[in-house]
């Protein structure tokens, strides 16, 4: 069984998407209607823009969502997913591949759940944190005892684990889980605590964005994050995207389900191959590629 992973903020590269801009009319189609829904040229900032422009997150979100949705357009036939999962952002590609969503509501949705991310930020000082080498059990215990907010938040592969929330709390768990045994505790360079309670304006608005979208169901089950676990009810598809904001991102407990259920081969769509990186960490004896076009 063959299941289709799409990744999400952090995979993204200059120069991206100007080979299938190049050689494919859909491409060339679909980079049209982002500019228009956008109201800015984002074609140009990838093709042209530094690595700078591309890690503002108005500009990261959306330049994955189309790359990625672009990819399995381009695929056509070839693209015949067993199941489809995405990392955080990469959920809403999964759910356009899906055919659960349609390109333009989805690019509208990537761009405001961006804006809404970023309002959040600038209302609450939060940071996040990759916590390496440490059991799972152990770093949800730790962030228990925190005096503050902190959470986990990106629950990646064995050993790799993102901790989430006040910059004050997640300095002090970032102490704390060097000495009880961690390789790492290494604070991240992002503006904000993703996945994390602190979340909650950017969930409200964006819950009144996606309840206002049409969703139909998917072509196939979609392993969502917040659950870990196969969905194709569209109005449970909503629910768990609008939680997704302020939930934990479980992709270890996601592949590990699929993994059971069957799936053999996990392929990457989109830019990276951080994906792959992460399922042979879970699970080293099953196969991994990218999405050949």
């Amino acid at each position: 069984m063959n299941a289709y992973v799409f990744p999400g903020q952090g995979s993204q590269f200059s120069g991206m998407g100007k080979d299938l801009y190049d050689d494919y009319k859909v491409a060339k189609t679909l980079f049209k209607s982002a500019n228009e829904i956008l109201g800015f040229d984002i074609t140009k900032i990838l093709f042209e823009g530094s690595d700078e422009d591309l890690q503002q997150t108005s500009v990261t979100q959306p330049a994955i969502y189309i790359h990625s949705v672009i990819i399995s357009k381009v695929l056509g036939e070839k693209f015949r997913p067993d199941a489809l999962a995405g990392h955080s952002l990469g959920e809403y590609s999964a759910l356009t591949a899906a055919g659960t969503i349609s390109f333009d509501s989805g690019l509208k949705l990537v761009s405001q759940r961006a804006k809404a991310m970023q309002k959040a930020c600038d209302l609450e000082d939060g940071t996040m944190a990759a916590i390496l080498g440490l059991e799972d059990e152990k770093v949800v215990e730790i962030c228990d005892q925190i005096e503050g907010l902190v959470v986990a938040a990106n629950f990646n592969c064995p050993g790799q684990l993102v901790i989430s929330g006040s910059t004050d709390a997640i300095v002090s768990a970032c102490g704390i889980m060097k000495s009880s045994g961690a390789k790492r505790a290494l604070v991240l360079p992002v503006g904000g605590a993703f996945h994390s309670p602190l979340m909650e304006p950017a969930r409200i608005e964006l819950a009144n964005a996606i309840e206002n979208t049409d969703f139909a169901s998917p072509i196939c089950p979609v392993f969502q994050n917040v659950v870990a676990n196969a969905v194709t009810d569209p109005l449970a598809i909503k629910k768990n995207l609008v939680d997704q904001l302020t939930a934990p991102v479980r992709w270890t407990q996601s592949v590990e389900k699929m993994v059971a259920l069957g799936v053999n081969h996990f392929i990457e769509v989109g830019p990276g191959k951080v994906l792959q990186g992460l399922i042979k960490k879970i699970n080293p004896h099953t196969k991994v590629s990218s999405a050949e076009y």
